[in-house]
Parts: C-alpha cells; sequence; structure tokens
C-alpha cells in the first residue's frame, strides 16, 4: 500500500513537472510573438524617401503641398499647413546647433509677444541647456528633431526608436518635459518611418514656406529675404526659418510688425487648427 502511494506521488510530480514545462513554453511563444508585432508593426508600407517640397505662389495663397505627400503626412497624423479660413501663422525654427543667434530671436519673440515652436537636436540639448530652459521658460514649445540629424528613411525602426525617444527621455530627465512634436531632419521621411514615429506618440510637423537660409557662409541678402517671406505669408501657414541664420536673426522683429499689420495672428502648434 505504502509502495503504490510512493508510485503515484512520483507520477502526479511527473505531471506536475511536465504541465509547467509546457506552459513556460507556451508563455514564452506568446511573448515572442507580442515582441515581434511590435517589431514589425510597420512591415509593408514603403521606405522610399520622401523630400518635403511645397510650391509656392507669392500671392499670399496657400502653396501646393503635393497632394500625395499631402495624404501620406495626413494619415498618419501630421500637419503642414492649417485652414484657408483664419489669418493664423505658426512661427517654428530648426536648431541643429547654436550659433549665437538664439538669444536675440528668444529677445525679440518677447519684445512682440509671439510664441514659437523650437526644434532641436540632443547636440543643441547637450550644449545649450540654458536656452532650452528659457525657450520652456518663456512659453515656446521644443520640439524632437532627433538625436542625431539623420534622414529617417535611411533608419530600421529600432533606429527611429532611438533617434526620437533617447532625446525624449533625455530632455524629460534634465527639465520634466514631454516632447510631442517632430521635425524629420532634412525634411525626409516616408510612409514606414512617419508611421514609426506616430506609434511613439509623435505629431509630425512639416511646413509651408521655407527658404534658402541655413547656409550661414551664404546668407540672403535682408531686403530681398523680407520681400520673399512677406510676398508668401498666407493663412494657417506654418512658417521654417533656422535658427543658425544671421539674416532672419536681423530681420525677425520687421517681419513680425509687418505680418500682424497685414491683420495675420501669430498662433501656437498647440493651438493649431
Amino acid at each position: 500500500m505504502t509502495i503504490n502511494l510512493r508510485k503515484n506521488a512520483s507520477k502526479i510530480i511527473k505531471i506536475f513537472i511536465l504541465l509547467l514545462i509546457i506552459f513556460s513554453i507556451t508563455l514564452i511563444n506568446a511573448n515572442n510573438k507580442g515582441e515581434e508585432t511590435i517589431l514589425t508593426s510597420a512591415q509593408g508600407l514603403s521606405n522610399k524617401k520622401i523630400g518635403w517640397g511645397i510650391k509656392r505662389n507669392d500671392n499670399h495663397e496657400q502653396p501646393d503641398l503635393g497632394k500625395a505627400n499631402k495624404e501620406i503626412l495626413e494619415k498618419n497624423n501630421g500637419i503642414a499647413m492649417g485652414n484657408n479660413t483664419d489669418k493664423y501663422i505658426y512661427l517654428t525654427f530648426d536648431e541643429g546647433y547654436e550659433a549665437g543667434h538664439t538669444p536675440q530671436i528668444l529677445n525679440t519673440l518677447k519684445e512682440n509677444n509671439v510664441t514659437a515652436t523650437f526644434f532641436i537636436t540632443a547636440h543643441y540639448l547637450n550644449t545649450q541647456a540654458d536656452l532650452v530652459k528659457q525657450m520652456i521658460d518663456e512659453g515656446h514649445i521644443v520640439g524632437n528633431h532627433t538625436v542625431n540629424h539623420k534622414s529617417m528613411p535611411s533608419l530600421t525602426e529600432a533606429q527611429i526608436n532611438s533617434e526620437v525617444m533617447d532625446l525624449h527621455n533625455a530632455m524629460y530627465e534634465k527639465f520634466q518635459y514631454e516632447m510631442k512634436y517632430i521635425r524629420p531632419p532634412m525634411g525626409e521621411f516616408s510612409e514606414k518611418s512617419i508611421n514609426v514615429t506616430n506609434s511613439l506618440g509623435y505629431k509630425t510637423v512639416m511646413w509651408s514656406f521655407a527658404y534658402e537660409d541655413w547656409n550661414e557662409d551664404k546668407q540672403p541678402d535682408e531686403t530681398a529675404a523680407k520681400k520673399k517671406i512677406l510676398d508668401n505669408i498666407h493663412n494657417g501657414e506654418i512658417m521654417l526659418l533656422h535658427g543658425n541664420s544671421k539674416t532672419n536673426t536681423n530681420i525677425l522683429g520687421d517681419i513680425i510688425k509687418e505680418i500682424k499689420n497685414m491683420g495675420y495672428e501669430f498662433k501656437s502648434l498647440d493651438e493649431f487648427k
């Protein structure tokens, strides 16, 4: 009788161990399948590079943003231009590095009671923390321009995640500031890359006006730059200027005043419509 009980107990233990092994394998497979779903969420989407471009009108009418590119952007919760009814302007600056002009830009914005969005890289955050803090303290939005300013379509999903979220986390750790807007470096994205950044909770912000202002060795003439900017003012404009431009810095105050005189209002991206 005692021997039978021992045999039965041994069988029960073996069965229990077998069931435990089966359960563990099932759980591991389920976890692996979940990971695979996350890593392949953008599979099947085109990774063809889209270089954002616009066709200006020079007559205060909204420009042509390109139907196909605009559809891809809007499908992924992105924006490039507001509605055609309200005379609103959304001012944005790209800041890959500091060229010594941002303090004056911030002073001009403060003097004219205008808030803007500054898209920064990790280099900018690491080297210009005081300026970033000033942006936040003075009510501006700080956006994500990625860690290393690499073309998004050239990266894997994991690399995109790192380029975006490493900067996101660094910004939060330093200032407890939650970034939510992103501008793809060089204005380059793909269906796949924008899908990934959208899944990270980021709204992609392109533009409906920009001009060649980024080359410090070939800065545009101030009078010509003013004319180009003012001739292209339009309802719902997202204006892209580069913070390393001496020309932009020198003419910014005059531009803001003239745009206001034309009946336009400067709005924050948080007020976008």
